[in-house]
């Protein structure tokens, strides 16, 4: 190998593989340090795009989950109220009944009569009733989608669930003046009959909410693990190159250190 002076090759190489070294050794840092594999969009400009993606994804399941949520807590509400609705008619059933009792004074049919007139109007408050401002009994149907993207293929329908119409029988008993105006108790019978099947509609669709909510769960779970192997360092592997390329650093400083007193050589040849 010959001595010069100009060129130190030996420094050279030992410059560039320390500065590779310590390259390399400021990225485990920053790895661990963040927790994250992709520190920069250089580092896997790729696996950076995909994470991104299902990490929206993700978000919104959540948010759809929770809109699932809200939409549960509204059929609970309507139910409640349904049920109130049933017992007001239960009762109303009773009052009919007993108003046709032969035995019971015209002041005895008053007395029925004026607690229908209060459980009528009680009856009708149900109706008006809303859940933050959403009403929860009208003509119209709601619709909840159960997937991030909108689908209308998994879209829930809530159904309708209208107290004043006299088709579902309910309307046609408060549209009544006084129990006479009842003119059968198969109108009473009836309404009874709707709410029922209003609060097992009711059932099936929280029962289907439920298991939509249930599977957005696990879709955000998954979602989130498979952005988790994308982004998220493996801190066991990266400590060991941290480990690596610090003992790196040291070798290549002790080296570049060694390479720059090669001149000397040619320095003491000329003495």
């Amino acid at each position: 190998m010959s001595v010069v002076l100009n060129t130190n090759q030996s420094a050279t190489t030992a410059s560039n593989n320390l500065a590779n070294s310590s390259n390399r050794l400021q990225k485990s840092l920053n790895r661990l340090s963040s927790g994250s594999r992709i520190v920069n969009p250089a580092d896997d400009a790729g696996g950076l795009a995909v994470s991104m993606k299902l990490g929206a994804t993700a978000k919104r399941q959540g948010a759809v989950n929770s809109n699932i949520g809200n939409a549960v807590s509204l059929l609970q509400t309507q139910d409640g109220a349904l049920k109130v609705a049933g017992k007001i008619l239960d009762r109303i059933s009773e009052l009919r009944t007993l108003n046709d009792d032969v035995t019971k004074s015209t002041g005895d049919k008053a007395n029925y009569n004026t607690e229908f007139v209060a459980l009528k109007s009680q009856l009708t408050a149900i109706t008006s009733e809303s859940f933050n401002g959403v009403s929860m009994f009208g003509s119209s149907t709601s619709t909840v989608y159960a997937t991030e993207d909108a689908s209308t293929s998994s879209q829930i329908v809530l159904g309708a669930r209208d107290l004043t119409s006299t088709s579902t029988g309910v309307g046609a008993v408060t549209a009544a003046t006084s129990l006479t105006g009842i003119s059968a108790i198969a109108t009473v019978t009836s309404a009874i009959e709707n709410v029922a099947t209003m609060r097992a509609t009711n059932g099936a669709e929280q029962s289907r909410l439920g298991f939509a909510s249930e599977l957005l769960t696990t879709n955000k779970a998954n979602l989130e693990a498979a952005t988790s192997r994308i982004i998220d360092v493996d801190v066991a592997w990266e400590s060991t190159q941290l480990a690596m390329w610090n003992t790196l650093v040291s070798a290549g400083t002790s080296m570049l250190s060694q390479a720059n007193q090669s001149s000397q050589t040619a320095l003491r040849l000329l003495q």
